[in-house]
């Protein structure tokens, strides 16, 4: 048996994990996101999958099924708000404010954007922070307000990010991750070889939801994937240099090879993990600082 008939007869593809988990596919998606099921690389770089193991240990859980898909279950602004008793206006504050990451979105009829939290966060955050919910917000929330701050679509962003850097089989992987964040003007400026460019964007990584049909839609979801504000692209620049030094550093991009010969295979560097910790780190860093 080749290893890739070894790996379709011993796992299975999300659709299927989905049915055996009676999840929705979106739900069984963001349980994924949220580390939830874990998954394991498919065949040839193909797509991921789920190990027949994995599902045989949520299937035998005690709250199996309900427990899952509660530990998933999402909630619009309204119902968020509704969670920790406060109004719809207070819980876009909080969240424009960068007290909540979303976990999902959607474009309504209207194009637009609406948000989803992850309703067990929700609670756990007026759990933790319920002088927030009352009263005047604090003097420096309120000027970022009033500054026209947004965080919701960074924080989505940096959440994607992170399972794709979990989810990183080599630095190489994880260099991609990063520069999927980019506008490709700004990866031409930060990634000089053009061989190291093609590399990247053949490992790009699918959007995290289907493309809708609409151009206009497209455009909007499209643009979502790309951080936009100069602080948020100076630190994914700067993640991706270190990502690239660490890629480097283990195999270098494929190249054209005019005499048939091979090129290096590439191999599974340790960084992965270190790299995760050192963005998360200097996240907190900056965090801290502001």
């Amino acid at each position: 048996m080749t290893v890739k008939e070894a790996t379709t007869a011993h796992t299975v593809a999300f659709g299927r994990a989905a049915q055996q988990l009676r999840m929705k596919r979106h739900e069984f998606e963001l349980a994924v996101q949220l580390g939830h099921v874990r998954t394991v690389p498919g065949a040839d770089g193909g797509r991921r999958r789920v190990a027949q193991e994995e599902i045989g240990r949520l299937r035998a859980a005690p709250d199996f099924p309900d427990g899952l898909r509660d530990r998933v279950r999402t909630v619009r602004t309204a119902e968020a708000a509704g969670l920790l008793s406060i109004t719809g206006d207070r819980f876009t504050k909080l969240a424009r404010t960068g007290h909540f990451s979303p976990a999902r979105f959607y474009l309504n009829r209207y194009r637009a954007v609406v948000w989803l939290y992850v309703a067990g966060e929700v609670a756990e955050f007026g759990e933790r922070h319920p002088a927030l919910l009352n009263g005047r917000l604090p003097a420096p929330v309120r000027a970022r307000l009033e500054a026209g701050e947004d965080a919701r679509p960074r924080n989505w962003r940096s959440r994607r990010l992170g399972l794709l850097l979990r989810q990183a089989e080599d630095p190489w992987a994880a260099a991609a991750a990063i520069a999927s964040l980019l506008d490709p003007d700004e990866v031409a400026e930060a990634v000089k070889d053009p061989h190291e460019r093609a590399h990247l964007d053949r490992l790009r990584p699918q959007p995290p939801q289907p493309r809708p049909e609409s151009l206009t839609a497209r455009d909007i979801t499209d643009q979502l994937l790309l951080a936009d504000d100069p602080d948020e692209i100076l630190w994914h620049r700067m993640s991706l240099s270190l990502a690239l030094d660490e890629a480097r550093a283990v195999t270098p991009a494929p190249r054209p090879n005019p005499g048939g010969h091979r090129p290096p295979p590439t191999r599974r560097g340790p960084g992965r993990a270190g790299l995760l910790t050192r963005l998360r780190l200097g996240r907190r860093r900056a965090v801290r600082a502001g």
